[in-house]
Formats: C-alpha cells, sequence, structure tokens
C-alpha cells in the first residue's frame, strides 16, 4: 500500500498554482487551507496562552502530562504557517510521547524578517527556564523553516549563556538560505512542493537584504554546533531541501555532537504531516517519539 499512498500524496500536492510569485495573503491562505486537511489526533487539549510574550498553543494529552517539554516551532518560509497550521505535528508527538507541548505562533517576514523569529523562540525558551522548567526536560522540535529554529535557537541560546536542550527533532528542516545543496538542483522537479524560485520568493522577504553567508541563516554550512544536544534529523529523498539535513548532519558529527540523519525514501518535504495517510509518516513520528522519550529526562534522573 505505501507505494500507493506515496503516489496519492505526491499528486496531491502537485495539484495545479497560480503562475509566478504570489502575494503574501495567498501564501497564507493556501497553506492554511492545505494544512487544515491533515489530521489531529484525538486524546489532547489544546489552550491558548502566551509564551515570552509571543501567542502559543499548549497542547497536552488528556490524561495529563508527564515530565516533559516540547518547544515547537511551525514550518511555512518564515512567512506564512501557525501554530494552527502545525497541529497535527505537535498533537501526534504529543499523543505519542506524552509530554506537553507549546507551540510558538513567532513573528513573521516581510512585517517581520529575520532576525524576528529568532529572538521570539529564544524569548520563548528563556520563559520556560526562567517558570522553573530544567533544560533536561525541554525538547526543540520543528518543521520545515520552524526545523531551521530549532537549530538556530540553540545558536542564540549558547551565545546567551543559556543551558541547552535536552534535545532537538527537525523535520525537514530549512537550514541553508544560501541555497547551495547539490540537492537544490538534483532534486528539481522531483519535489513536488518546492522549486528554487518559490523558495528565493519567501526567502527574500525573510532575508530584507541580510547576507545569507552566516551561521544563523545558514548553520548546515557556516555553524559551529559544539555542545549542541542530541539532534533527530527527518527528511525525505523527493525533497530540494534534502542536503540541508545531510549536511548539518555531517557538521555535528565532526563537531563531536550525537545525530541521528533519518532519511526516508520516496517522500516529500514535511511527510510526517499525513500521519494516517501515509505508512512512512505514521513510523517516522514514532521514531521521533521514541527519540524524545529516550532524551527527555526527569530532572533528578542521572544519564
Amino acid at each position: 500500500m505505501s507505494k500507493e499512498q506515496r503516489a496519492q500524496v505526491d499528486a496531491m500536492l502537485r495539484q495545479p498554482r497560480p503562475d509566478g510569485p504570489q502575494p503574501v495573503e495567498a501564501l497564507r491562505a493556501g497553506f492554511k487551507a492545505m494544512m487544515a486537511r491533515m489530521a489531529v489526533p484525538d486524546g489532547i487539549r489544546i489552550t491558548r496562552t502566551t509564551l515570552g510574550g509571543r501567542p502559543s498553543l499548549h497542547i497536552e494529552p488528556d490524561n495529563g502530562p508527564r515530565t516533559g517539554t516540547i518547544l515547537y516551532f511551525h514550518g511555512g518560509g518564515f512567512v506564512f504557517g501557525s501554530p494552527e497550521t502545525a497541529l497535527s505535528l505537535t498533537g501526534q508527538l504529543v499523543a505519542r510521547t506524552g509530554f506537553r507541548s507549546y507551540s510558538l505562533d513567532y513573528r513573521l517576514a516581510p512585517e517581520h524578517p529575520f532576525p524576528a523569529a529568532i529572538e521570539d523562540t529564544l524569548g520563548a525558551y528563556r520563559a520556560l527556564l526562567d517558570s522553573g522548567a530544567d533544560p533536561s526536560t525541554i525538547a526543540f522540535a520543528g518543521d520545515s523553516a520552524g526545523g531551521g529554529l530549532t537549530v538556530t535557537t540553540c545558536l542564540a541560546a549558547r551565545d546567551a549563556g543559556l543551558p541547552m536542550p535536552a534535545a532537538i527533532v527537525a523535520f525537514s528542516p530549512g537550514l541553508d538560505a544560501t541555497r547551495t545543496g547539490e540537492s537544490m538542483d538534483t532534486k528539481a522537479g522531483i519535489d513536488p512542493f518546492f522549486t528554487r524560485e518559490s523558495l528565493g520568493h519567501t526567502g527574500a522577504m525573510y532575508l530584507a537584504g541580510a547576507d545569507p553567508h552566516q551561521p544563523m541563516l545558514s548553520p548546515a554550512v557556516l555553524a559551529d554546533l559544539t555542545g549542541f544536544p542530541p539532534m533527530l534529523l527527518q527528511a525525505g529523498t523527493n525533497e530540494v531541501l534534502l542536503d540541508d539535513s545531510t549536511r548539518l548532519a555531517a557538521r555535528a558529527r565532526a563537531a563531536g555532537v550525537d545525530v541521528v540523519l533519518d532519511i526516508t525514501a520516496d517522500v516529500p518535504h514535511v511527510f510526517q504531516s499525513f500521519a494516517g495517510v501515509l505508512d512512512e509518516a505514521d513510523q517516522a513520528l514514532d521514531r521521533a517519539a521514541l527519540f524524545l522519550t529516550q532524551q527527555v529526562r526527569r530532572p533528578r534522573d542521572h544519564r
């Protein structure tokens, strides 16, 4: 069945779209409509709250959470998306781990370009620490642009002298604003979702003239990952951003960081969103949940 499932997902993502660059409002509306089709699991409670001065969704199991917090950063090219559009992913992680999650509504470009998103995610992490949460009980997770934020927020936290979280989980992370990965070209046309042009359109809004050749924008090629927590990077072979993950994994390995590079064949960008539709999505989420439960500890646990 899986081959048929993959073909169905690919066909859905290849449905005709308007030609040329789209205005921000159209991008946001289209992404919201697409993500509204994704399944949100039962057995979770969702509450609107704030964290670090930003709106966020607090998601927890109906039967009460175990010790552990997932600080989640949604995808959307830093231009669109919200905690609501990522609810299928955060809900699945909460349901599978039993942890609670805060999904952050960080500021978006072009109204708020780089580094506004990183300022917000760092502020949220600082707020969790200030509330008394032990860093060994916090994991960062995110998809696409939000997957990139799991890494750059760790860089910002380290620069600020804050402790590292227990773990990073990144689904199809965007980690290279220079767009120099070989997969940008070798997966062109194979990727049903992105083109170099579409990434350039939203990327320019986020950059707003900033040089992409800096660690906070292109960690896959420029970041020093020394001291980073264990990380799980999941991507599919059918995405132009594949080499963002493979190159970050190589940098992590060279820096002495525990890293799991988890590549699934013939699936698209953030394929984990298709839980309940695509077997590989459920399997990948199970692996992510296992990784999180292995890395996140109660404060007094000894490793």
